[in-house]
């Protein structure tokens, strides 16, 4: 046991050494904080009880702290902590973990599409993976809600559902742009890069990366603070900036297949416009994009709280 506890505690310092998918680690914890903010004492009492029955493999019981603060300020952590979770099994350095939780396509449902006279036109013919981020929040919501099910099975659901809700609202995890250099699609933006051609490998930036990490290249960190000084007052910022009054419709909105589409359309209308291959996005762009992120992890959150209450809060 002592062993295992010292795994996990390396895994916790490593946490944010890790690279990150999706939102990075920093956009993901804000959409499950804003979530916790809207969740009911229910959802929230079974939310860690789940936790505490996660297989040991997993480690996501591992990522509650026992120490002097309050319990509540612990849960709430390890809840954001956990919404990185699916992002972290890809660590090769712990390949038991990384070989039964890790699954590439789970993370995204891409709606290839090519520019034509200035419209959008989506082009079929390209091969889509059958499991995807979609179709898997599908599978997960309906395994959660199963009761017949160990807490243990429906743990690594709950996991599941608290990063991809994160995904569905990044642009670029829904469409895949078709040019005449990309025949099969640009990955979601990962092969557009933002950088001069010769910028050495490890320094490149691409459009995907540049939207997953735009909480943190619009607002850094100071004096590398922690996550309660940095993300808790951010998270406060981006629900006042986006109240659910505002959003209530989209929340109410649970269909998974509509967020896909709403991807799309964010994609195609302020992604892809203005910018050029190899050059860094204006400050205009960078402006719009942040405003947009700051509206989708918001209302991610408040769609994450919703389907949470209704599944483990009644």
């Amino acid at each position: 046991m002592s062993k295992i506890r010292s795994l996990i505690a390396l895994v916790l310092l490593c946490l944010f050494a890790m690279p990150a998918f999706g939102w990075n680690d920093s956009g993901h914890k804000l959409v499950a904080y804003i979530a916790w903010q809207k969740m009911t004492p229910k959802a929230r009492e079974k939310v860690n009880t789940l936790f505490q029955a996660a297989p040991e493999d997993s480690t996501i019981a591992g990522y509650f702290s026992f120490d002097s603060r309050s319990v509540g300020t612990r849960q709430l952590e390890q809840f954001m902590i956990i919404s990185t979770w699916a992002d972290m099994v890809r660590d090769r350095k712990l390949p038991v973990r990384m070989g039964k939780y890790h699954h590439g396509t789970w993370h995204y449902n891409d709606i290839n599409f090519r520019e034509v006279n200035g419209k959008a036109e989506v082009v079929t013919g390209i091969e889509e993976d059958a499991q995807n981020s979609i179709e898997r929040l599908g599978v997960m919501k309906a395994l959660l809600a199963d009761t017949t099910k160990t807490d243990a099975e429906r743990v690594i659901a709950l996991a599941w559902i608290v990063h991809l809700v994160g995904d569905a609202h990044q642009p670029l995890h829904n469409v895949a742009r078709v040019t005449d250099l990309e025949p099969k699609g640009d990955e979601g933006g990962n092969l557009f890069d933002l950088t001069p051609k010769d910028t050495p490998r490890d320094q490149r930036k691409n459009l995907h990366s540049y939207w997953d990490g735009i909480v943190n290249t619009a607002e850094p960190r100071v004096n590398d603070a922690c996550d309660t000084d940095y993300l808790l007052p951010l998270g406060q910022k981006f629900m006042k900036k986006y109240p659910e009054s505002k959003l209530q419709d989209k929340i109410d909105d649970l269909n998974f297949e509509h967020w896909r589409q709403e991807g799309f359309d964010n994609a195609v209308q302020y992604v892809y416009p203005g910018l050029v291959r190899f050059e860094k996005p204006s400050a205009k762009y960078q402006k719009q994009a942040y405003q947009l992120s700051q509206k989708e992890i918001a209302l991610a959150g408040y769609r994450l709280a919703k389907l949470l209450n209704q599944i483990l809060g009644q």
